[in-house]
């Protein structure tokens, strides 16, 4: 069975963590598990997800406090709370902390799963849009990009083939335009990386965007670094 996506599962009920993860891998999904809240920040840190399942009542903190917590760096990983709070207040609560669903127990196991797979699917359809580029050329200042011929005229018109990674990497920032796109999507798009590497891989990259495409490097007018963010494409 092919892997239908990354979830972070957050519970620190043992017997229901064990029954959740054992039905989740069941339909496909690849786990990683957490039984806290710093434990789920710990991880989210460190590798790419399609979809946090997180509890509320935990200890250390609690999942409203990571989810909020993870809201702040990364605003698009879907996150489904569960909660033995039914009331419409908590509801609301945990809505807005950032959550994207939010399920009381004790729940049914199909309408987890399906609410699972809703969210992950949807996630993906997002991903798929925002990184999708339709030009087979672009024009960046006084550069051109053939993505079809995978090569660039440089800003001294000078013409260098690009690597397939280079050609991935245009794309994505360029179908971003103007947006900071985060490290961990260009790494998970580009590289199809789950667990990170050194974030100077992508830094090297944007250096060699800058030497093609930027007259002025140390001054660039279109390919910026966004501190503890990422990068952004600016037309």
């Amino acid at each position: 069975m092919s892997k239908k996506g990354n979830i972070l599962l957050v519970e620190d009920e043992e017997s229901l963590h064990h029954t959740l993860k054992l039905n989740l891998e069941l339909e496909g999904y690849e786990i990683t598990s957490a039984y806290n809240g710093t434990q789920a920040i710990q991880a989210f840190e460190k590798e790419y997800f399609d979809l946090i399942v997180m509890d509320v009542m935990m200890p250390e903190i609690d999942g409203l406090q990571a989810t909020e917590t993870i809201r702040v760096h990364n605003s698009e990983t879907p996150i489904l709370i569960l909660s033995a709070k039914a009331s419409g207040s908590d509801r609301v609560a945990g809505l807005k902390k950032g959550a994207d669903d939010y399920l009381t127990k004790p729940f049914h196991l199909e309408e987890l799963l399906l609410r699972v797979e809703k969210l992950v699917n949807k996630n993906k359809k997002i991903q798929t849009k925002e990184n999708t580029l339709e030009e087979d050329s672009v024009t960046i200042g006084t550069a051109k990009v053939d993505f079809k011929a995978q090569t660039a005229t440089t800003w001294q018109g000078e013409l260098v083939s690009l690597s397939s990674k280079e050609a991935m990497l245009l794309k994505l920032l360029i179908a971003n335009k103007n947006e900071v796109v985060t490290r961990e999507k260009i790494l998970q798009v580009v590289w199809g990386y789950n667990v990170y590497p050194n974030t100077r891989t992508i830094d090297n990259f944007i250096l060699n965007f800058r030497k093609y495409f930027e007259p002025d490097s140390r001054h660039p007018q279109y390919f910026h670094s966004v501190r503890g963010m990422g990068y952004k494409f600016t037309p």
